[in-house]
């Protein structure tokens, strides 16, 4: 995989760049429907995996790891159980909704040309870790904390990205002969699509709306709601 130089820091963002920075972050989508079977080149790969690991994490410990999946019989493996999982999920639902739940695509496994597990390693940095001494799950959310890089650095890059979270842990770590301690935080599914939509797919198809921003400010205490 080769490297592409990375763009120098600058300590001041410019009007331009910062309305390029809302228009990637507003456009990001999470993709299911829309992969197109062209591969995504290295040097955009490398651009979008160097940002994820720049992401921040808690004690600089960097938990994360990314393991890239290509082999068709390995993700015919985590297809079956995704499919497992899902018609677990739908009998969660009732009624109408489950009827809706069961008709939306929730995945792109199979019609990615990519797919990219972001793991957690929970033993990195050792027994005692600089940020994670009252708040252990740190190195999780710091994780994250990557994976939202590599969704926002894949948007500017014109790369489609879909978190699979309807799966099963236990067996997607043995699927990806994960070690102890190293536990899978995000599979998704990666490529160029023919589309990206204007609202979340879940709000188009009316599974739910966007709640407004005031609903969700409060003042000082949880008792103190500002909207």
């Amino acid at each position: 995989m080769s490297h592409t130089k990375q763009t120098e820091p600058q300590a001041d963002i410019d009007e331009l760049a910062r309305e390029h920075f809302y228009q990637v972050l507003y456009g990001r989508r999470d993709v299911r429907n829309q992969f197109l079977p062209d591969p995504v080149p290295d040097d955009v790969l490398t651009n979008i995996l160097h940002a994820a690991h720049h992401a921040p994490s808690v004690g600089l410990s960097q938990p994360w790891n990314f393991i890239l999946i290509r082999n068709p019989e390995l993700r015919n493996q985590i297809y079956s159980a995704f499919c497992q999982a899902n018609d677990e999920a739908a009998q969660m639902f009732e009624g109408d909704r489950r009827s809706q739940y069961q008709s939306l695509k929730l995945q792109g496994i199979l019609d990615a040309p990519l797919n990219v597990c972001i793991t957690c390693d929970r033993n990195r940095g050792g027994p005692v870790v600089l940020g994670k001494t009252h708040q252990p799950e740190m190195d999780l959310y710091s994780t994250v904390c990557a994976v939202q890089n590599f969704w926002l650095s894949a948007r500017a890059e014109n790369v489609g990205v879909g978190w699979v979270s309807i799966i099963n842990k236990n067996k997607l770590a043995g699927l990806l002969k994960l070690p102890e301690g190293v536990v899978p935080v995000a599979y998704l599914c990666v490529g160029y699509v023919s589309e990206f939509l204007t609202k979340p797919e879940l709000e188009l198809s009316n599974w739910e709306k966007r709640k407004q921003l005031e609903e969700m400010i409060f003042d000082d205490t949880w008792a103190n709601r500002k909207g």
